[in-house]
C-alpha cells in the first residue's frame, strides 16, 4: 500500500490581492481571482505533484460547481471522491492577501462541513497507507462524526492518521480540550506556530512541538518564512530552514508543506527530509496565487 487518502473540504477561493491598506466604506484597489481550493484538497493535490503516491480525497460540494472542482482536481493529478449536495453550495473563502503577502479569511463552510458519517465507507481504505484529515471537519456536525468514523476505521485496519489543526479561530471557538479529546489516536499532527502555542499554552513553537509530541507521535510545526521544527515522541528532532523566496500569498502555504511531507514520507524519507520537502513546497507555494500548485489552477 502506498495511497493517501485526504478527507477534508474542497472550497472555492475568491483572492483578493491588495497592494494598499482596506479603506473602510470605500474602494481598495484589488487583484481578484476565483481558484480552487480548501485546505484538504490543496493537501492532496501538492501531495499528487510531489509523485510517486497515489491520492485520494473525500469531500462534499454543492451540485452548482462539482464538475468545475472535479476537473481541477483531476488535473492535479488526485482522484476526487466528491459528494454533491443539492441543498446547500460548495463552501466559499474570500482571501483577502495584503501587500506582505499575509492572507486574511472570510470563510462560507457551506456544504464542505454537511460532510456525514453516510459519505464514508472503510471500503475507501483499501490501498491506502495513511489517511489524512483535514482539521475544519472538526469543528461542526455531522463533518466530525464523519472525521471520527474514518479515523476508527484506518485504526482497525491498523493505518496511520494524520490531522492539521487548520485554524487558530475556529479552534478557540470551539475549543482546546475539545479538539485534543477528538484527535487521540492521530500519529502526525501539523501545526503552525500560532495552533502550536494555542494548543499547549506554551509560548514558544518548539516548546509547544514537544510538549504536543507527547501526545501525538510526530509532530511538525511550520514557521512561515522561518521554515519548520520537527519533535518526535517528547523530544525536538529535526529543525529545517525555509527557502528564500519572494512571496506574493501565503494561502495555502501550510497545505503545501503537509503534502509534500506526507508524500516524502510514504515514498520512504525519515521525518526530516520529509519537513525539508515540505519547506521546498511551501515555498513554491507562497510565490503563486491561490492554495495549488500553479499546474492544478484552471
Amino acid at each position: 500500500m502506498s495511497g493517501l487518502l485526504v478527507v477534508g473540504d474542497v472550497v472555492t477561493d475568491i483572492v483578493a490581492r491588495h497592494r494598499t491598506p482596506l479603506a473602510p466604506a470605500t474602494d481598495t484597489a484589488a487583484e481578484i481571482r476565483r481558484l480552487p481550493g480548501g485546505a484538504g484538497a490543496n493537501v492532496a493535490c501538492w501531495a499528487a505533484r510531489s509523485g510517486g503516491v497515489g491520492v485520494t480525497l473525500l469531500g462534499r460540494v454543492g451540485t452548482d460547481e462539482a464538475g468545475w472542482h472535479d476537473r481541477a482536481l483531476r488535473r492535479a493529478g488526485v482522484r476526487p471522491m466528491l459528494v454533491p449536495d443539492g441543498e446547500v453550495g460548495t463552501a466559499t473563502v474570500i482571501s483577502l492577501v495584503d501587500a506582505g503577502a499575509e492572507r486574511t479569511f472570510l470563510t462560507d463552510s457551506g456544504a464542505a462541513l454537511r460532510l456525514s458519517p453516510a459519505d464514508w465507507s472503510d471500503a475507501f481504505l483499501d490501498g491506502a497507507a495513511r489517511l489524512h484529515l483535514s482539521g475544519y471537519l472538526f469543528f461542526a456536525e455531522p463533518s466530525r462524526a464523519a472525521a471520527l468514523r474514518a479515523m476508527r476505521g484506518a485504526r482497525e485496519a491498523g493505518i496511520p492518521v494524520s490531522v492539521d489543526p487548520a485554524s487558530v479561530g475556529f479552534l478557540k471557538q470551539w475549543g482546546v480540550e475539545r479538539f485534543l479529546a477528538a484527535a487521540q489516536g492521530v500519529q502526525a499532527l501539523f501545526p503552525n506556530a500560532d495552533e502550536a502555542r494555542l494548543l499547549t499554552g506554551c509560548a514558544e513553537p518548539e516548546e509547544a512541538a514537544v510538549a504536543l509530541s507527547r501526545a501525538f507521535p510526530l509532530v511538525a510545526v511550520t514557521l512561515g518564512a522561518g521554515g519548520a521544527l520537527v519533535a518526535e515522541s517528547g523530544a525536538v528532532t529535526g529543525r529545517v530552514a525555509a527557502p528564500e523566496v519572494s512571496p506574493v500569498d501565503s494561502t495555502g502555504a501550510g497545505d503545501a508543506f503537509t503534502g509534500a511531507f506526507l508524500a516524502a514520507r510514504l515514498s520512504g524519507a525519515d521525518a526530516r527530509e520529509a519537513a525539508a520537502a515540505g519547506c521546498r513546497a511551501g515555498a513554491e507555494a507562497v510565490t503563486v496565487v491561490g492554495g495549488r500548485p500553479l499546474t492544478a489552477h484552471p
